[in-house]
Formats: structure tokens, sequence, C-alpha cells
């Protein structure tokens, strides 16, 4: 199982918090979501790949009052038994809602993957 996850917290910015095993995470996190920058919601399949981006399911908000997004790029495993964005929010956010609950409201950021 392969997973990157991008998002921001409550007072710092984006950062990714996986880089599914990858020096640099940023190159198939461009890759998934090319051309779709811009787009709230979002599953893409790009071949093995799932690209995932979904706002927070307990409505947090940054210090701007902008809801927090996640945004994923899946592959291996668990790319292959997701279908759907409501099908991949259901997977995905059990795997990482208690590791998020504890960083969000944080003082300093997490450390930077990747």
């Amino acid at each position: 199982m392969s997973l990157i996850w991008a998002t921001r917290g409550r007072s710092w910015g984006f950062r990714f918090l996986r880089s599914g095993g990858t020096t640099d995470p940023l190159f198939a996190y461009e890759e998934a979501f090319s051309g779709i920058e811009d787009e709230p919601q979002v599953y893409r399949r790009v071949g093995g790949r799932v690209a995932l981006r979904f706002p927070d399911p307990e409505e947090r908000k940054d210090a701007a009052g902008r809801l927090i997004p996640h945004e994923f790029v899946l592959d291996g495993e668990i790319a292959d038994g997701v279908r759907s964005l409501d099908e991949g929010r259901a997977v995905i956010w059990p795997l990482i809602s208690e590791e998020y609950a504890r960083i969000w409201d944080g003082s300093s950021p997490p450390p930077v993957c990747g």
C-alpha cells in the first residue's frame, strides 16, 4: 500500500504528512492532480493510482476560516479498492482521522515528509 497525504492545519500550511514511501511525493502528487488543482472534491484514477481530495469530514477550518482539504494519492492494493470519492473517503478517513485530530491544532507544524 502506498499513501501520499497532503493537507494543512489550523495554523500551519500545506505539507505532506505521508510520503507513500517515496523521496519525492511532490512529483506523484502533481502528476495525479494535474489539471484539477482547483476542484474542491476529486476522485480520479490515473493508471494504477487514485487521486482523492475532499474537505475535512469534521469541517475543521484553518485560522483564516478556510475549510481544510485532505489530498491523497493512493497506489497498490488500497487504490485497487477505491472506485469513487465516497468509497475513497470511507476507506481513507478511518486510517488517518485520529492522527490528524492530534496534530491539526498544534502550535507548531508536524515535520514535512519526503
